[in-house]
């Protein structure tokens, strides 16, 4: 099982929103390396659903991937802002998984504790000015991470 760190903005759609719907596609991704990074993703990896551009910004909760390699139907929606015109039927570009919720953790795990307890090769969301929505997390990461927040795996 791999763990991975994955962004989205509260007011878009939070750990509340995904607790609500139970599962979720996670599509919208327009970047090569993170559709990269979900391409690797496996059925049971657990990924931190890590709240952006909120104050503060950190991790709020757990999701499991349950189902990979979808196609993100989002690239053929015009009305979307994620449409793709490049992408067709035939030749898709981006790729999308499915999540489910596994938990809100009891507190939230800024990013300022993150940067207090990790530096950039372990765990690459303190780097600034990264922007990636999707990143992995090294095994060692991610069990900090839950005894940071008094959780288990």
């Amino acid at each position: 099982m791999a763990h991975w760190l994955m962004k989205s903005e509260p007011e878009v759609y939070g750990i509340a929103h995904l607790e609500a719907e139970g599962t979720t596609l996670w599509d919208g991704i327009r970047n090569y390396q993170a559709r990269n990074f979900m391409r690797a993703m496996k059925v049971g990896d657990r990924a931190f659903f890590y709240h952006s551009n909120a104050t503060p910004p950190g991790i709020v909760g757990l999701m499991e991937v349950v189902e990979t390699g979808l196609i993100d139907p989002s690239q053929f929606d015009p009305g979307s802002k994620y449409f793709d015109p490049k992408a067709s039927a035939e030749a898709p570009r981006w790729d999308c998984v499915r999540l489910r919720y596994r938990r809100t953790f009891g507190r939230l795990l800024s990013l300022e504790e993150l940067r207090e307890q990790f530096d950039a090769e372990s765990l690459p969301v303190v780097r600034r000015g990264n922007r990636l929505s999707i990143l992995p997390v090294e095994e060692a990461s991610a069990l900090r991470i839950y005894a940071l927040l008094g959780e288990t795996p």
